[in-house]
């Protein structure tokens, strides 16, 4: 076993909860998901796992990930996702411009299409998401975490939509989504620029939701993340996917049909055991004990 994995190794096992499928990770996958116990129960991760390509976004690596996010899909024990890397000081690289440059036009083209519909998928899971930027995060990579709800960001962090140094331009949802964070101008500039910048930086625009200072195992955005998943875990899961759903969609329109959308998630939420549960402790003054019925 070579340096790197058991570096690897070493820094998988010093991450806080009891994770499942450590064995799995080290197997072979780059993309994998897998559910923390103990305290850190309801909190999923998925982890990135390809050390030699820094991540970077290749054709298995984003097929793992479409299967991923889809078991993820499913999985009613989840309340809330943390998107992460097992390589230190990388989140994810971007395109793995090997690959591309062995793509002719047409393969090129349907290949951003799948990062396009990958980025769409990742943003309809119906819990929250976190993504724990603990290094860089440039092109694909930063608009992987931008299809996340939540980003968290370590000092050290560098994030850019690098495409325009390249040729390009943000093709998987970056220009489109980062705008609603930033604003239209400082969007403009980041992209027309390629610029990167530190997690400080980020989150003083409102890129990333916090940032914090690294830490010398290279995880406070992961540390970091962990905490704000557990302070969701706690509320009514139905409650929090619906006021989710409200909110990506009612951004895409106009205010009086957005209210009619938040009007049918709150019709969803009316019957359930959990509302019923929410107003009985608040009448008994003690914690809700949600069960996502």
């Amino acid at each position: 076993m070579g340096s790197l994995m058991r570096g690897l190794i070493r820094a998988q096992m010093a991450l806080p909860g009891l994770v499942r499928g450590l064995s799995s990770a080290m197997g072979g996958k780059e993309v994998h998901y897998t559910h923390l116990e103990g305290e850190h129960a309801g909190i999923a991760e998925i982890v990135m796992c390809r050390p030699h390509a820094r991540n970077s976004l290749g054709k298995l690596f984003v097929n793992e990930f479409f299967h991923t996010v889809d078991s993820l899909r499913h999985d009613s024990s989840v309340r809330v996702v943390v998107v992460r890397s097992a390589v230190k000081d990388v989140f994810c690289a971007g395109a793995d411009l090997k690959e591309r440059a062995k793509m002719d036009n047409a393969e090129a083209s349907y290949f951003v299409h799948r990062l396009r519909g990958l980025m769409s998928e990742i943003e309809s899971l119906p819990m929250p998401t976190i993504a724990a930027v603990d290094g860089y995060a440039l092109g694909g990579g930063l608009e992987l975490a931008l299809a996340c709800d939540l980003r968290i960001a370590a000092s050290s962090a560098k994030l850019g939509l690098i495409e325009t140094t390249r040729g390009l331009l943000p093709g998987a949802g970056g220009s489109q989504r980062l705008p609603r964070l930033v604003g239209i101008g400082v969007a403009k500039e980041l992209i027309f620029t390629g610029r990167q910048i530190d997690g400080a930086q980020a989150q003083g625009i409102g890129l990333v939701n916090d940032m914090a200072p690294q830490n010398e195992d290279g995880d406070a955005a992961y540390k970091r993340a962990l905490k704000l998943a557990q302070e969701i875990v706690p509320q009514a899961p139905v409650a929090v996917r619906m006021a989710k759903l409200a909110m990506n969609k009612g951004i895409e329109v106009d205010m009086s049909s957005g209210m009619a959308i938040e009007a049918l998630c709150y019709g969803q939420v009316i019957p359930t055991k959990d509302r019923r549960e929410g107003m009985l402790a608040f009448i008994e003054k003690r914690k809700p004990q949600y069960t996502g019925e």
